[in-house]
């Protein structure tokens, strides 16, 4: 397999993927997959990537779902079950397109989602942990009403406007997320059966001031899960603890990949 360049498009047949890599290659030691939110991408993570392989010696490969970034465009409008479809199809193909060997990982809010499903349908050896910020396990009526809200800041306000600096299709990104976590037959959506066949380490980094989930989501996977569950619920911080609990967040991900990935004679340290 070629050696993965810094940065570009990931080939997988069907679709074309946006990525960036950071630190050692997969090859060469454990990476840590990172998995955007429901309106995120490669550019929108920023400098997050980079402060996780500083602090862990990790290798970090952030990608960009279909339909974000620079990555081909999702087929829209999306179905209820969109987050299995990319946990079961597109993830498997992409761990191994890497040459995925071992490591963890790293989901934040839709990302978290797909992570916690991948990691409860496939038993993959490779992955050694996972790190869930802010996830989401069931649909909250406190989700909906901030996700119509931002269907009224994207319409009315300056959200498409800010968006639009990130993805080469802004509609195409904002409707295939807005749209089906509005859509009725969404309220139905669950996963917490999935959790209960993660046999791996799980933290979950969520703020207490979430506006888009509450610590039911925590409860659920406390007693669902059968793996040991590490919860930080960070006091000020909102959706996005990469952003709003930096420093604590980092700290967090660095203990527990330490943890997770150290082998016989082997620790992971900061680079």
């Amino acid at each position: 397999m070629a050696q993965l360049a810094d940065q570009g498009l990931l080939d997988l047949g069907t679709e074309k993927l946006e990525y960036r890599m950071i630190g050692p290659r997969p090859d060469a030691a454990p990476t840590i997959v990172m998995l955007h939110e429901g309106l995120g991408s490669v550019g929108m993570w920023n400098n997050f990537p980079d402060k996780v392989a500083a602090a862990t010696g990790c290798g970090v490969f952030v990608y960009s779902r279909a339909g974000y970034g620079q990555s081909s465009p999702a087929t829209l409008p999306r179905k209820p079950d969109y987050m299995h479809d990319e946990a079961n199809k597109t993830l498997p193909r992409l761990l191994d397109a890497i040459g995925f060997q071992r490591g963890v990982l790293l989901g934040h809010s839709d990302g978290a989602s797909i992570a916690a499903i991948y990691a409860g349908s496939h038993q993959d050896h490779r992955v050694s942990g996972l790190i869930l910020m802010a996830p989401h396990f069931i649909v909250e009526d406190v989700s909906v009403t901030s996700i119509a809200e931002a269907r009224e800041a994207y319409n009315n306000g300056d959200l498409r406007a800010r968006l639009a600096k990130y993805h080469a299709d802004v509609d195409n990104a904002f409707r295939g997320w807005n749209d089906v976590w509005l859509d009725h037959d969404f309220r139905q959506w669950d996963i917490s059966e999935e959790l209960a066949y993660i046999r791996v380490p799980i933290l979950i980094i969520q703020g207490e001031d979430d506006q888009y989930g509450t610590v039911k989501q925590i409860e659920i996977a406390q007693e669902e899960c059968y793996c040991p569950v590490d919860v930080a619920l960070l006091p000020g911080v909102k959706h996005s603890p990469h952003r709003e609990g930096l420093e604590a967040t980092l700290k967090l991900v660095a203990e527990f990949t330490g943890r997770v990935l150290r082998g016989p004679g082997e620790a992971a340290t900061a680079a």
